[in-house]
């Protein structure tokens, strides 16, 4: 089910950096080169294939973007907000 935007931004509000982007949920990460953005892709990709729920994503060199959005709900899910947690997770530990 769709969130309503009230919802988004109650959700989003523990999540460092994470906004809405032309509808979509997103966020930009900076790593310390090209080897360790793919080591965070890499691990969210698991992720990701773990959850059925696969995002909108590019790199470059050391930053990596993520644009989140459930395409057969046409919005932003609770599926949205645990992807975005589970990526928060993974850049922490990573020591960023």
């Amino acid at each position: 089910m769709t969130l309503t935007s009230d919802e988004i931004n109650t959700a989003i509000q523990d999540l460092d950096g994470w906004q809405i982007v032309d509808g979509y949920l997103s966020k930009e990460f900076t790593f310390k080169g090209f080897i360790q953005a793919f080591g965070f892709m890499t691990q969210m990709a698991i992720h990701a294939q773990v959850m059925k729920h696969h995002p909108e994503w590019s790199n470059v060199y050391n930053k990596v973007k993520i644009n989140l959005i459930t395409h057969d709900e046409d919005g932003i899910t609770e599926l949205d907000i645990r992807f975005a947690e589970k990526a928060e997770r993974i850049y922490m530990d990573m020591g960023l």
